[in-house]
């Protein structure tokens, strides 16, 4: 999509978690990659989410939907009103449970949009940081995180300046290794990870989704 598109569909996306019942109570929206880079054709959106875990739960909710649907965890893993009005949006993990990654997913983004979620409990920065410290242990580079990313909406606050500059594309940002750099990754180190994320990326087609826990 070229610049312009993507701005707004980053902007729908936005009025849409600030307007309407998520699967899941959404706290920040961020976005980051080639929008948040300045690029024009934006490749692939990505999109990070951060979400709250929902308090006190519906356990007759959950075994209703269960019943019918064979889904567990509604009411607890995704709000049990969300799922019940959309019940063709519930998605489950693999082990049966619903997973609100994919639920938010499926409720935001048509599986042939070349957007990716990132959805975690924690929000960007801390997510950043714990995501390339287990990468770094384990040499796992493919589970590195953008660190460059851009606040776009955030416990219902939405930043028209962080809009602005997107439609501008005039955010300074630096190279992928040297942002890792800055967060404490050697040079070598930074240079392959950035490598790794880069043919990751390139391989991806559609809609994509990835939760975390932190």
């Amino acid at each position: 999509m070229n610049r312009e598109q993507a701005v707004d569909r980053l902007a729908t996306l936005v009025d849409r978690v600030e307007s309407e019942t998520m699967p899941v109570p959404v706290r920040e929206v961020w976005a980051f990659g080639d929008v948040a880079l300045g690029l024009d054709p934006v490749e692939r959106l990505d999109v990070y989410l951060t979400k709250d875990v929902i308090m006190g739960g519906d356990s007759e909710a959950a075994a209703a939907f269960e019943a019918e649907y064979g889904v567990k965890g509604v009411g607890t893993s995704v709000r049990a009103e969300w799922a019940e009005a959309h019940p063709d949006r519930v998605r489950a993990s693999d082990n049966g449970y619903a997973a609100p990654e994919r639920c938010l997913a499926a409720e935001l983004v048509a599986d042939d949009e070349p957007i990716h979620l990132e959805v975690c409990n924690a929000s960007f920065e801390d997510n950043v940081r714990q995501r390339l410290k287990g990468a770094l242990a384990r040499d796992a580079y493919e589970e590195v995180l953008d660190p460059r990313g851009v606040c776009l909406w955030v416990d219902g606050t939405r930043d028209e300046e962080a809009f602005d500059r997107l439609r501008e594309a005039s955010l300074a940002m630096p190279t992928l290794p040297a942002a890792l750099g800055m967060l404490g990754a050697d040079e070598d180190v930074a240079r392959e990870a950035a490598d790794v994320l880069k043919r990751e990326r390139a391989a991806q087609e559609g809609a994509s989704v990835r939760g975390d826990m932190v």
